[in-house]
């Protein structure tokens, strides 16, 4: 592998400037934003600071990926209302119709590609992107997640989803077991679920003391901004759902046995404490949606539309551009010079489960 070469004071200058521009752009659209925008379909009160709720890149598929994303901070929370104040069609009950297919998947396969030069720009300059994605159970975050890495490098691009604390976790600074999961240069981490487990869950159902939990709203915005000023791009989505449409999809995963993993008894207990997670996430936004760290709104009833909105918006938060990759071509193969392979025989080989198909004989297992 040939040695990479030094950055010359240009590249460096630009790389510098990058990053500058990635927290400048957040900062400069959360301030220019009115003081109160509503939250979706949670039935939750709107944050005093008010957050941005992530524009429809359904409404303009053709266009480029971060034209929707720069809508939707223009004209976020306007219910019923699309680009340049156009209505958008309901499904019913005042949710957004459902993207065709069709669409959907030539918008979703156009946005994962624009994903692919993305991860070539960090991987390049050098960047550190953090996403986080939170909201409520069965909002589809994980779904989201897969469409966004579905086709990146995983030595690049890696998903951060922490099991319970140990107990020497649970001793160790809040914030600790989540540092060292952070990027180093030339990465990107989603975490599936985050330290605002404390603000949500924890908060809920009694896991944390009132004290821990005045700490951390206390801490929080701190710990971001120190993110933020060295550098890491900061991107908080949270996805709104209502209440009936977790409930049915909840239903879904109990009848499906290839889902139903999903669903613990934490998750079913969200049902009977909905208006106590309601709660919680409005003081959460108060406290925690800041201008150095927004956090950016999906409304998730149709999952389609979720998931181009979200990969749309974040191509229009990170400042990337397409790097030129040098040209490869496959050299010759060489001449054999009397390799002879092992025989057969010697090596254990997994059985033909494809071939017992092929000729028609039953699953054996």
């Amino acid at each position: 592998m040939p040695a990479k070469s030094a950055r010359t004071p240009a590249q460096t200058a630009t790389r510098t400037a990058a990053t500058a521009t990635a927290g400048a752009r957040a900062r400069a659209g959360r301030a220019s934003r009115p003081g109160g925008v509503r939250a979706g379909n949670d039935g939750e009160q709107p944050a005093a600071v008010g957050s941005a709720a992530v524009g429809s890149a359904a409404a303009n598929p053709a266009g480029k990926a971060g034209t929707a994303g720069t809508a939707g901070k223009k004209g976020g929370g306007k219910s019923g209302k699309g680009k340049a104040g156009k209505k958008v069609k309901s499904g019913g009950k005042g949710t957004p119709e459902r993207v065709p297919r069709k669409i959907y998947e030539a918008e979703l396969f156009r946005l994962q590609a624009e994903l692919v030069k993305m991860q070539e720009w960090v991987r390049h300059e050098g960047a550190r992107v953090v996403t986080i994605f939170e909201g409520r159970d069965a909002a589809g975050k994980g779904s989201t997640i897969k469409r966004v890495t579905e086709f990146l490098n995983p030595r690049v691009a890696r998903i951060a989803a922490l099991p319970t604390p140990s107990d020497r976790q649970k001793s160790q600074w809040y914030f600790q077991r989540y540092i060292e999961h952070l990027p180093a240069a030339g990465e990107i981490v989603l975490f599936d679920r985050s330290w605002y487990n404390r603000a949500g869950v924890e908060r809920v159902m009694g896991f944390c003391s009132r004290e821990q939990y005045r700490r951390f709203l206390q801490q929080c915005p701190i710990f971001e901004r120190l993110l933020v000023d060295d550098g890491i791009i900061l991107v908080k989505y949270w996805f709104s759902v209502s209440d009936e449409e977790q409930e049915r999809r909840f239903q879904s995963r109990l009848e499906d046995p290839m889902r139903r993993w999903k669903l613990s008894p934490m998750d079913l207990e969200s049902i009977t404490r909905w208006e106590d997670y309601s709660r919680a996430k409005d003081e959460m936004f108060v406290q925690t949606d800041t201008p150095d760290a927004p956090w950016y709104v999906i409304e998730s009833v149709d999952k389609r539309r979720a998931r181009i909105n979200m990969i749309a918006h974040l191509l229009s938060i990170v400042p990337y551009y397409e790097v030129q990759r040098p040209p490869l071509s496959l050299p010759p193969r060489p001449p054999s010079r009397g390799y002879e392979r092992t025989p057969r025989d010697m090596q254990t080989y997994v059985p033909d489960h494809a071939a017992m198909l092929l000729d028609g004989q039953p699953e054996a297992h």
